[in-house]
């Protein structure tokens, strides 16, 4: 394994959770199991393919976990990891954040849609 050198921590968190994918299916696995198939319903925009590679990779790091129903048809789940919990409250934030940047956009006339406000807990 070679050796990674980082400036600063976010680099290390965005090399794991960075892109345009990943935070949008980790905020909606915050609210517990999906299948792929109501992931793909919650965010499409995501091609089949980019999704399927985004939750390999989540899976990968550890923050996600998969689980396969042996049943036909078979039936996959997805669910954060405890690892993948910690990212929370970074999420969470995130989250704030934007709805209040939306809310600023629109106090500037840009007319900015949001389809669901995240109900933080």
């Amino acid at each position: 394994m070679e050796n990674k050198t980082y400036n600063i921590g976010v680099e290390a968190t965005l090399e794991v959770i960075g892109g345009k994918w990943k935070t949008i299916i980790l905020c909606h696995l915050r609210g517990g199991k999906r299948r792929t198939s109501e992931l793909k319903r919650a965010i499409p925009n995501i091609t089949q393919k980019m999704l399927t590679q985004q939750l390999r990779e989540l899976e990968s790091d550890g923050i996600i976990s998969r689980h396969i129903y042996e049943q036909v048809p078979p039936k996959v789940d997805y669910q954060l990891t405890e690892y993948g919990e910690s990212l929370s409250l970074i999420l969470n934030k995130l989250c704030v954040w934007g709805e209040k940047h939306i809310d600023r956009l629109n106090e500037d006339n840009q007319h900015v849609v949001l389809m669901n406000r995240d109900k933080v807990s």
